[in-house]
């Protein structure tokens, strides 16, 4: 387990770059790591270049983990949620992730690869 923060931010963006042939890295900045599809599409009523998927945000106490798929496709991912990885989530898509086990990050993962795979059959991301 680690408790250390800029640990723990590097891997939650290591999740995410693992899919780095289908996401477009909005934001590379220490304060936010932002990744969006690269496909047009509507995101609400605006059409956007590639809809938001997640955010890795430090924060003081922290690292929030905003996962945007939690919030489309809530009926897929929800129930892949662990309930050590459950204990983080605030709110509808923003994990507080004060420590990381590998089971906690390998479920992570998990809600990230079928996330991807459901953008994927909207054609949100490519194949």
């Amino acid at each position: 387990m680690t408790k250390d923060l800029e640990t723990i931010a590097q891997k939650l963006k290591g999740i995410l770059t693992k899919h780095n042939n289908v996401f477009r890295v909005t934001s590379e900045k220490p304060e936010n790591f932002e990744v969006s599809g690269t496909i047009p599409t509507m995101q609400g009523k605006k059409k956007v270049e590639g809809i938001y998927f997640a955010s890795v945000v430090p924060k003081a106490k922290d690292v929030r983990f905003y996962f945007f798929p939690l919030y489309t496709h809530k009926e897929q991912v929800d129930p892949l949620l662990n309930d050590d990885t459950r204990k983080f989530l605030k709110g509808k898509t923003c994990f507080h992730v004060k420590f990381l086990t590998p089971k906690i990050e390998q479920n992570l993962q998990e809600l990230t690869d079928k996330a991807v795979h459901l953008y994927q059959e909207n054609n949100w991301l490519t194949k």
